[in-house]
């Protein structure tokens, strides 16, 4: 009798989800069918969760190889360059997750922050690209490509729709692949020169200085600091304290945000090793480059949890554990500006 009475008990849970139960009206169909396809979505949420998560951060690849195998050994100047920032946009475009609004990748701030950083080095890159890199004197006609690529990704992130994220980063794509094809035509111009090389690695080494910040407000026993606003000016003094504490809940935020950062710096750094060959051998500084592009590999690890330990703890702090692998590279950044200001 009991077994009967839990059979029957069985049937009329599953009955709950099933649309095609007889005796139901149309309105407790319509019910049904809308609660299957929620328990089927909650169901099948790991396993979105699992392939989203895997495909938001992508393998390094070699920009030079890759550009070698598309137009042979003989590259035009540039094709390298534009093309770490066309592969880096494709990577972002495969799954772009900060615009979601739908569970449970709208949870995910994880890989959301490391494309956040991926794409801020894009938005450096190409905004050097347009002003300096894409023309010869700055009274020269900007580059309507470049412009268009610039332009693009600068839109907000997160916008959902009208227009959305994707749809103007894909045209930021598309005009830098115009742009590339313009190097190979020789109807569009980049030029390697030790200035904009400078340039470039001056706009890098700020972003990196604000990565450093975020990283270093970590500690918990870090309240507040002075301000250095400031400092060095004559005309104004009386630096004062600001709040700087991190949000527990932030925390991974920028350790994944400066992971994007590293990531995509990586990638830029071996294109402009191979760009800027010349003008480093020139300057003694192919050794210096080459130990940023290893010392930016080192930023790529991913700790189970994002730990805030203090200083005397067993336990890590990974915030500052980051921060010092970037802050090292942006010194390098810095002596390599000015070796070839030499």
């Amino acid at each position: 009798m009991n077994l009967e009475n839990k059979d029957e008990k069985r049937r009329g849970i599953l009955n709950w989800f099933n649309p095609f139960t007889p005796g139901a009206g149309p309105v407790g169909r319509l019910a049904r069918l809308v609660m299957l396809v929620i328990l089927i979505y909650l169901l099948a949420t790991p396993v979105v969760w699992w392939y989203e998560y895997q495909r938001s951060f992508p393998p390094y690849f070699d920009p030079v190889a890759q550009a070698q195998q598309q137009y042979g050994k003989d590259l035009p100047q540039g094709v390298v360059f534009s093309g770490t920032l066309i592969t880096l946009g494709d990577q972002m475009l495969v799954s772009w997750l900060p615009n979601d609004i739908f569970y449970p990748a709208v949870l995910m701030d994880n890989p959301q922050n490391f494309q956040l950083g991926q794409l801020e080095v894009i938005r450096y890159c190409t905004r050097v690209l347009r002003d300096k890199l894409s023309r010869q004197r700055t009274t020269d006609k900007i580059d309507p490509l470049a412009d268009r690529a610039f332009t693009n990704f600068s839109n907000n992130p997160r916008q959902w729709i009208f227009p959305s994220a994707e749809s103007k980063f894909k045209a930021a794509v598309k005009a830098l692949r115009a742009y590339r094809q313009g190097l190979v035509d020789r109807t569009s111009h980049f030029y390697p020169r030790a200035d904009n090389l400078i340039e470039l690695l001056d706009q890098l080494t700020s972003l990196l200085g604000g990565v450093d910040t975020r990283l270093a407000n970590a500690p918990r026993d870090l309240e507040q600091k002075l301000s250095e606003e400031t400092a060095g000016d004559r005309y104004t003094e009386g630096e004062r304290y600001q709040k700087v504490r991190v949000p527990w809940t932030r925390l991974d935020d920028n350790f994944y945000f400066a992971r994007g950062v590293a990531y995509a710096l990586r990638e830029v750094m071996m294109s402009v090793q191979w760009e800027f060959r010349e003008i480093l051998k020139i300057k003694r500084s192919q050794e210096l480059m080459q130990n940023v592009v290893t010392e930016l590999a080192l930023a790529n690890f991913e700790p189970l949890v994002v730990l805030n330990g203090s200083r005397d703890s067993i336990f890590a702090n990974h915030s500052l554990k980051l921060m010092a692998t970037l802050e090292n590279v942006r010194q390098k950044l810095i002596n390599l500006q000015q070796m070839l200001e030499r």
